[in-house]
């Protein structure tokens, strides 16, 4: 009983304290005020779904706009919806289960959070320009737009705490650092600080190591904007690069700010299968012949984690190499680890903070759970466990494979459950005895309650079926799995999302013994009709790359012919990117850089629907003299193979080895070497060049 009396009172407390900006939800699920409705959205059929929250039974479905991503719940129980690609928020009114009204925003509208009488709503660009994106705040009394601010490349996510808001940018290709946090002051509507030291934190003792070994590399001393790896011979952890920073919440009291992102390693990795560790350059390897050697144990180049932030946007991020930072007290783990070797965490999707705010809870988008965290890792780091009380994080459970359950000890989590497919919201009780978990590839609804000591999915509820053609359906699953083992191995735990964020890309520079290689989009780019892939064409055609990414990198048993076509059948069914800079006609400067397209001879090589004749060209962009250089032997069709350029506006960096951080500085790169071998761009003016980067953008 006093064990009991004491959690009621942490839990009342905890509410009490909690700051006006907290919420208990995230992602694409919400929760009402009273904790009796429940909002999942669903981005196929473009609705809303409103549940019962004690039975998780459809009360409504509420049409809404294209794509809805995210969904939040103002005090006064509104609900805001944001439609990712209708550039526009709903507005839906408690009881009345119908869109109330539909707010005018810019392009790829995501993240949203309300901040007293204001809404403020994330937007991945401009109206007028694809290169930066902005924060916008609408009065939520009058709905009226209040002021708009530019906050940099992809923003993605919110959180608000006191009188700042930190805004995720999801990739952040302009700095080759990966993503970072942006703070904005709400008072004066402008940026106070446009970045964090957090890349310089994570990667102290490997930048020290590659700064310190003989004054520097052999060219100089490192850089850690640029996208390599350590020189041969140079010992050291690789550098981590934070990407794909999808969810930030904040902690009841306001103190801190925790996102659910990715660290990509810089890593050699084997180019070829049977390439191992001692064949590839660089002080790991990949632990084999795929894509481990992954940060903390956690097994994968693309390592799930959690990053904290004070209420100012500083980074409290600690050093990862070696691992000695992943317990810090009065942080959660930095590196998310299971603590079962074959239950993998990816994909970290959403991320909630239970009202005490002792425990968050991360949604493993591609691996199919939900990973529940202690906020301070010393409380378990001491004791094995934290403060009986009755909620779902109390009490830690013994390994149960039962209910896919991990502890400290084995890993860096509490409890891992297994949920649905694709979860990507998730919504705690304000009692912290129940969590719902929404399962988008499923359409489902996950209850998470504690049964026998150990926390589990009491019941899943399919709340609609599928809209989109059953391969699409299929290939969806396959593409965003780390759990399945025809796709991955759970040493590995990566998928084909992993890379290909979202099914486009990571603005990553991945670095292989045959040289740097950039992430290619993939949404709307009629990838079935440009074979051969990879940037050297060594696949003939879909078959070829799956035996090897899948089986040899991923680890992964293999995938029939059946699933390849599912796998294909969901990449052509994803549109490309948003673009501000395309309309249904050419403005009178696009039609200028048309004619430039064409003087210069782009058109010899990108041309067609697919904006590339899929054949292979030296335009003197090979990397050499650096610390990871492009084996040209292995160049077999003398060249690169030409990609496309449908979306490029939204797809930088560009080239093979990530060198050109925009269209314009691609092209005036080529002028300068004078070679002409990348079109004929010598003949162009320089009117004619901003011409011709303003066609590009709207391709």
């Amino acid at each position: 009983m006093k064990i009991r009396a004491l959690a009621v009172a942490v839990a009342l407390v905890g509410c009490n304290q909690a700051v006006p900006t907290y919420t208990s939800s995230s992602g694409s699920l919400a929760l009402s005020n009273d904790d009796g409705t429940l909002y999942a959205v669903d981005s196929d059929s473009n609705q809303l779904f409103v549940l019962d929250a004690r039975s998780e039974e459809l009360k409504a479905a509420i049409a809404v706009g294209a794509q809805p991503e995210k969904v939040v719940v103002g005090k006064d129980d509104t609900i805001y919806v944001s439609n990712r690609m209708g550039r526009s928020v709903s507005v839906i009114r408690y009881g009345e289960w119908k869109e109330a009204t539909r707010l005018d925003t810019a392009v790829e509208p995501s993240g949203m959070a309300v901040s007293g009488d204001t809404l403020l709503v994330v937007n991945a660009t401009m109206l007028d320009n694809a290169e930066v994106g902005s924060l916008m705040a609408f009065d939520t009394k009058t709905l009226s737009l209040q002021w708009e601010l530019a906050v940099g490349p992809e923003p993605r996510a919110i959180a608000v705490t006191g009188n700042n808001a930190m805004v995720s940018l999801y990739k952040e290709a302009g700095a080759k650092k990966g993503g970072d946090i942006v703070t904005v002051d709400l008072r004066s509507h402008q940026v106070v600080s446009a970045k964090t030291e957090t890349f310089a934190q994570v990667n102290k003792s490997a930048l020290e190591t590659r700064t310190n070994i003989n004054g520097g590399t052999k060219n100089g001393p490192f850089d850690p904007s640029e996208p390599v790896a350590p020189e041969q011979g140079f010992g050291g952890p690789a550098v981590v690069r934070p990407r794909g920073i999808e969810a930030l919440t904040v902690s009841p009291d306001g103190r801190n700010v925790y996102a659910a992102t990715l660290l990509s390693s810089d890593t050699v990795l084997p180019a070829t299968p049977g390439e191992t560790s001692k064949d590839v350059i660089g002080p790991r390897g990949s632990g084999g012949d795929g894509y481990g050697g992954g940060s903390c144990g956690a097994g994968s180049v693309a390592t799930p984690s959690l990053l904290t932030y004070n209420d100012k946007g500083e980074s409290l991020a600690t050093d990862v190499g070696g691992c000695q930072g992943q317990n810090a007290p009065g942080l959660p783990p930095q590196v998310l680890v299971s603590g079962n070797p074959t239950m993998p965490i990816q994909g970290p999707s959403a991320v909630a903070v239970d009202p005490t705010g002792a425990f968050l809870f991360v949604a493993g988008r591609e691996s199919n759970n939900v990973a529940i965290v202690t906020a301070n890792a010393s409380t378990l780091n001491a004791s094995n466990g934290v403060q009986s009380g009755g909620g779902l994080g109390s009490s830690p459970p013994p390994f149960d494979t039962r209910g896919g359950v991990g502890f400290f000890g084995q890993g860096s989590v509490h409890t891992t459950v297994t949920v649905g497919a694709g979860p990507s919201g998730v919504a705690l009780a304000r009692d912290g005895k129940t969590a719902w978990v929404h399962n988008a590839f499923d359409h489902s609804i996950s209850r998470l309650e504690r049964k026998d000591g150990v926390v589990q999915t009491v019941r899943t509820s399919q709340f609609t079926g599928d809209t989109l053609a059953p391969a699409a359906v299929a290939g969806r699953k396959l593409f965003f799995s780390a759990a399945d083992s025809r796709m991955s191995a759970s040493t590995t735990g990566i998928s084909c999302a992993s890379c290909h964020l979202e099914g486009r890309e990571d603005s990553h520079v991945w670095n292989f013994s045959d040289g740097p290689r950039q992430t290619p989009s993939l949404a709307g780019r009629m990838l079935s009709k440009t074979a051969p892939f990879h940037w050297n064409g060594e696949f003939e055609g879909l078959t070829q790359f799956m035996a090897t990414t899948v089986n040899h990198r991923m680890g992964g048993v293999g995938v029939s012919a059946a699933m390849e076509a599912q796998i294909m059948a969901f990449i052509e069914s994803q549109p490309v990117a948003d673009n501000p800079h395309r309309s249904a006609q050419l403005s009178e400067r696009q039609q200028r850089g048309f004619a430039a397209f064409a003087k210069a001879q782009c058109n010899t090589c990108h041309k067609g629907e697919t904006l590339t004749d899929n054949s292979f060209v030296n335009v003197g962009t090979y990397v050499t003299g650096k610390t990871v250089n492009d084996d040209v032997r292995r160049f077999m069709h003398g060249g690169l193979n030409t990609p496309s350029l449908l979306g490029v506006a939204r797809t930088g960096p560009y080239l093979h080895d990530g060198s050109a951080m925009t269209l314009k500085e691609r092209i005036t790169k080529d002028r300068a070497s004078g070679n002409g071998l990348h079109g004929n761009v010598q003949a162009l003016s320089e009117t004619e060049v901003d011409d011709l980067v303003e066609y590009l953008k709207a391709l």
